[in-house]
């Protein structure tokens, strides 16, 4: 008495419902993957990230590093001046264990394979880009475009950068370009190999600003900058920047401090124990020759 009638839910019902909470979860899931694949800011890659394989030479192993020196500044820099006097973030840039990344022997070759997944014209277009980035470092550190990887200084490849797992973040972050180097010895000197990831997605000037950004850290600028107007600015902007004067005074900064690359042991030097660095960065089968191996973006 005063109860209130119960009317089964019929399958029709159950049937609709059900379709409903499968279209929302679904929705959910999409969303929550564009959130995670959106997100191409440039950053450093920490000790977690993924590794990825390469077309790299074998070297003899690096068993000792030789004393750091600075090496004489390449003419194009030595003769670079600013008239804007911007100043520079060298204070942004990383040495590394082996000191500053400079290079000591010149021109820098630099490979760039045709992509093969794409029409010719893309693939034609994709190069023209990527070319159009290695004239614009040209003018103030010598570069030559080579034929084949295994006498290229600088790689660079059409291809997805690995996802990026930063600390604190419980999803991997999508990035648009990755450049990582090794180090091997030949003939007692020590050398560094780059290689430079870019992701299909990148097209037209913002392919262009990839290109000039990773080059920038290729060359020696390990490091970002913290002003939108420089090429090696942390981040993507909707109209990204030629190379500023703040970007070659940065890197004619870095090529006057010393550096282990491109020197070779002393007789004291040949005498100690051997030293051998492991790498502290990144995960995977290391090349041999390979004592450190690390990313920027």
């Amino acid at each position: 008495m005063g109860g209130k009638t119960q009317h089964p839910i019929s399958n029709t019902q159950k049937s609709f419902i059900w379709r409903r909470l499968l279209a929302f979860l679904g929705l959910a899931a999409i969303a929550g993957l564009l959130v995670i694949l959106i997100n191409v800011q440039s950053f450093a890659m920490f000790p977690q990230a993924r590794d990825f394989l390469t077309k790299t030479p074998q070297y003899p192993k690096v068993t000792k590093i030789p004393s750091p020196k600075p090496h004489s500044l390449p003419p194009t820099l030595a003769q670079w001046q600013d008239p804007t006097n911007s100043g520079d973030y060298f204070s942004q840039v990383a040495p590394t264990q082996v000191g500053y990344l400079v290079w000591s022997q010149f021109p820098v070759t630099v490979y760039i394979e045709t992509p093969k997944a794409i029409s010719t014209r893309q693939a034609e277009t994709w190069v023209n880009e990527v070319l159009q980035a290695v004239q614009e470092w040209n003018p103030y550190l010598p570069l030559k475009v080579v034929e084949t990887p295994e006498v290229a200084d600088i790689t660079i490849l059409r291809k997805a950068p690995p996802l990026q797992f930063s600390p604190g973040n419980k999803f991997p972050r999508a990035r648009s370009a990755l450049t990582t180097y090794v180090l091997y010895t030949k003939e007692n000197f020590l050398y560094h190999r780059f290689n430079i990831l870019l992701h299909p997605s990148q097209t037209g000037k913002y392919l262009l600003a990839a290109v000039r950004h990773e080059l920038g850290h290729a060359l020696g600028i390990w490091g970002h900058s913290q002003i939108e107007s420089d090429a090696l600015y942390f981040s993507q902007v909707r109209n990204p920047p030629p190379i500023s004067p703040r970007d070659v005074n940065t890197l004619k900064r870095v090529y006057e401090q010393p550096t282990s690359l491109g020197w070779t042991l002393s007789k004291a030097e040949r005498t100690q124990s051997a030293l051998r660095v492991h790498s502290s960065l990144g995960v995977g089968n290391p090349p041999s020759g390979l004592i450190h191996r690390t990313a920027l973006a």
